[in-house]
């Protein structure tokens, strides 16, 4: 099918962009200001899913705007891949605007403006970098994220918002400006191109097997985002940001772009044929193992529940590149819906965790026995969400789990289906507790009556619960389009 040329992925990176500057000018009119961004999320979701019959039948939509360079252009194509990013970005924004709205507005939070401008902003980057036709602009478009997020990490403006935000910088921006920018150069000198292509840009360049493997780590840590250990320590640190911008770097945007970059790069730019010939699947493979192995035993032994959530966020962004990388098609396919399925129950987890501070200031999960009692709603999708990440039907996690088990044993690799098994029971063992105590524990008698759902922040939370169980029950969307990426 021939690309359609459209100025509609433009048009979704501009929606939000706007949104952003109207919500600067309403800096002194708060209630016109705050329905910018549910308004601009919901006509940003209608563009992306008017794209969506196109590529769902094989084809492209396409825009090249100008040549930066011979080869290096600043364009933009909404393929298979792209769609999958996009369509969780744009539909969580719907449900992440309602719910900040009410999580600010009920703690009064300061800086309100900037908070909503820079969240709008972030989600015109992801856009960009869903849709980006070429390394070059992905890159541009990873860059901007790192920077307008860096406002939202120290939103508090206290020593611990600024000690976090500056990791997160570091960490982002030193692997950009030094490995990832070196990626770049050498991807250029050695294909003279950055465009993404079917079967690999490399594939069938006269470079050594080496230097290939270079570049190849090069954009493994280069894409801090992805957050593969060792480049994993600005995430937990980053919670110490407002529970929203939590679910945006969890969920919405942020680490969803990292773990993109890296399909990006073993689909469109080694080609999964290079990358076998290399060895680098099995040898990345190891590498995301110890990741998600690591990462789920620091979450056992946190009592804080963002960070416990933090690190069962590195740990499950580590599913998505093994599935990639075993180089088997079942399992590209799980690796690829498990960006959904994540999507869908983290950001959940991450509204309960808000839910629960906004009704009781309570961040320990050592102080929430018996608090479901109180708090059923936002305990019931905490649960429920929980079940997802764990990977039992019918939500989410076990389409995408189910896909990469399989995809384990038709690689011929039951070394990584171990450690798939016992990274459930991991997961079991950090997040079961939690719903446990909080419906069976005994409530501490200090805490007071006032303890209640908050309706603006719990409505939320529920559609996205409710999001995770649907995803599992109607998987078709996301199947097709990960089919589409690995036929």
């Amino acid at each position: 099918m021939d690309p359609v040329i459209s100025i509609r992925p433009l048009l979704a990176v501009a929606v939000p962009g706007l949104a952003a500057l109207t919500i600067l000018l309403l800096n002194n009119r708060e209630k016109l200001r705050d329905i910018v961004s549910p308004i601009a999320a919901i006509v940003l979701f209608a563009i992306v899913a008017s794209m969506a019959p196109t590529v769902l039948a094989g084809g492209t939509v396409d825009l090249r705007l100008f040549e930066i360079l011979p080869g290096v252009e600043f364009a933009f194509r909404a393929d298979a891949l792209g769609m999958v990013f996009a369509t969780i970005s744009s539909l969580l924004w719907i449900v992440a605007a309602f719910y900040s709205i009410g999580y600010m507005r009920h703690l009064n939070e300061h800086a309100q403006t900037r908070f909503f401008a820079c969240f709008a902003t972030s989600l015109a980057a992801a856009v960009g970098g869903a849709f980006a036709a070429n390394l070059f602009t992905l890159v541009i478009f990873y860059e901007v994220l790192s920077l307008v997020t860096y406002p939202l990490v120290y939103h508090h403006e206290d020593e611990e918002g600024w000690r976090g935000a500056h990791k997160y910088l570091v960490y982002l921006m030193g692997a950009s400006k030094s490995v990832l920018l070196a990626a770049l150069a050498l991807t250029y000198s050695i294909a003279g191109s950055l465009d993404f292509k079917e079967g690999g840009l490399l594939a069938g360049v006269n470079a050594s097997a080496a230097l290939l493997t270079v570049v190849y780590f090069c954009y493994l840590f280069g894409f801090a985002k992805a957050a593969v250990m060792p480049m994993h320590a600005w995430l937990p640190a980053a919670m110490v940001a407002p529970t929203p911008v939590s679910a945006l770097l969890h969920a919405v945007a942020v680490v969803k772009m990292g773990v993109f970059c890296l399909l990006r790069v073993v689909f469109h730019v080694f080609g999964v044929k290079l990358v076998g010939e290399l060895g680098l699947g099995i040898a990345t493979a190891y590498l995301v193992s110890f990741t998600i192995l690591m990462a789920s035993i620091y979450a056992l032994t946190r009592d804080d529940l963002k960070a416990r959530l933090a690190y069962s966020t590195v740990s499950q962004l580590s599913y998505i590149v093994l599935g990639a990388v075993l180089l088997s098609p079942v399992a590209m396919v799980g690796g690829i819906i498990h960006m959904a399925a994540h999507a869908f129950s983290k950001i959940t987890l991450f509204f309960c965790a808000g839910s629960i501070y906004c009704a009781s200031g309570k961040r320990n999960i050592s102080d929430m026995a018996g608090i479901g009692r109180r708090l059923p709603w936002t305990m019931g999708a905490f649960f429920i969400a929980s079940l997802s990440m764990i990977g039992i039907p019918p939500t989410a996690g076990f389409i995408s789990k189910w896909y990469l088990t399989l995809g384990s044993v038709e690689a011929g690799q039951i070394a990584f289906l171990a450690v798939l098994l016992v990274s459930s029971i991991l997961n079991a063992a950090y997040f079961l507790p939690v719903s446990y105590a909080a419906f069976f524990g005994a409530e501490a008698e200090e805490n007071p009556a006032t303890i209640r759902e908050i309706p603006m922040v719990t409505i939320p939370l529920v559609a996205t619960a409710i999001l995770s169980v649907l995803m599992g029950i109607f998987p078709g969307y996301f199947l097709t389009l990960a089919d589409g990426v690995v036929k």
